[in-house]
């Protein structure tokens, strides 16, 4: 079995949803013809036609707005946000229909549907095209937040969340859509929503990660090995709501926890991991709880962008801090 990149996997959970499902449809700007700024919508118009693969005008308040139209009225959509940062003319949408959509009609109305945009920095783009604004989204009460890291859990997810009767956001880290291959098997099986997944056990530090950092998380826990230290990495994939049960699970194991995310450090989701521990599990704690972030700035232009990127050597020297000054 081919190996597959995760752009290739967004675009083969869109393939075999619409396949089983004909209330399934796609919209947003350029998802047909061109099939998608990143190609993630490629063959689609010509499988499914342009009743089900719509290409909107540039309008993203247009863009939200008929999703949740068409959620409520028994679609399924899947719109596409070219980037992360373009998502804002639709937020009255987003925040005051799809999320209380359900709250709002005491369950008469849901809002099934998927909001789909690349995001994070990497691809020497402009600050807008390269933000990591999830946690306002997970602060909204009502609305998911999923970001896949590699072609298995996109596949997955993606699946999930289509199926699923309420609004997710789909985040998909940009900056390893075509570098992160593996084997995904198109069996239309769903991987579950709300669940962190242990992608390496350790006895000496659970690192949580989401999104792009889990590639240098990874490697970062490879080069903590070649020192003696055992590092437990976490993907959380659905930041909201969050899976504390397992990151509790893993810190009882090892004491000491390093949390890792390319969004900006001030009220990120890392903040709000670190305050449940804090409240909920001091005692499990060996070491006082560390964050390696993104700064609290703007994104800056290509040429200073690996300043405001996380490298592996960063999460390194954390997690040898937490570790060695804490014995």
């Amino acid at each position: 079995m081919a190996e597959i990149t995760l752009l290739e996997a967004v675009n083969l959970a869109l393939h075999h949803e619409m396949t089983h499902d004909p209330n399934v449809v796609v919209l947003g700007e350029d998802v047909g013809d061109n099939g998608g700024v990143f190609r993630a919508t490629v063959g689609l118009k010509d499988k499914f036609g342009v009743k089900r693969v719509i290409d909107t005008p540039l309008a993203e308040a247009l863009i939200g707005g008929v999703a949740v139209g068409m959620a409520t009225q028994g679609l399924r959509p899947v719109a596409e946000f070219q980037f992360q940062g373009f998502v804002f003319p639709a937020m009255e949408h987003l925040i005051c229909h799809a999320a209380r959509m359900r709250n709002r009609t005491r369950g008469r109305l849901t809002c099934p549907a998927v909001f789909r945009a690349p995001y994070g920095g990497g691809i020497h783009a402009p600050e807008h095209h390269s933000e990591s604004v999830e946690t306002i989204f997970a602060h909204t009460p009502g609305m998911s937040v999923v970001i896949p890291s590699s072609p298995q859990r996109a596949y997955g997810l993606l699946l999930a969340a289509i199926r699923s009767n309420d609004p997710i956001m789909f985040f998909e880290p940009k900056r390893i859509y075509r570098t992160v291959k593996s084997e995904v098997i198109d069996n239309g099986q769903a991987l579950p929503l709300n669940t962190c997944f242990t992608l390496r056990k350790g006895r000496d530090l659970t690192l949580v990660t989401w999104g792009a950092c889990v590639v240098e998380s990874l490697k970062a826990a490879s080069a903590l090995s070649n020192v003696g230290i055992e590092a437990e990495v976490i993907d959380v994939a659905t930041i909201k709501p969050l899976d504390m049960a397992t990151i509790t699970a893993s810190l009882a194991r090892t004491g000491r926890l390093l949390v890792v995310h390319e969004a900006c450090q001030t009220c990120g989701v890392g903040a709000e991991i670190l305050a449940r521990i804090a409240e909920h599990d001091m005692c499990l704690l060996k070491a006082p709880p560390k964050r390696v972030t993104g700064p609290d700035t703007i994104m800056p232009y290509y040429r200073n962008e690996d300043y405001f990127m996380i490298q592996e050597e960063d999460i390194v020297a954390a997690a040898r801090e937490l570790v060695e000054g804490w014995k």
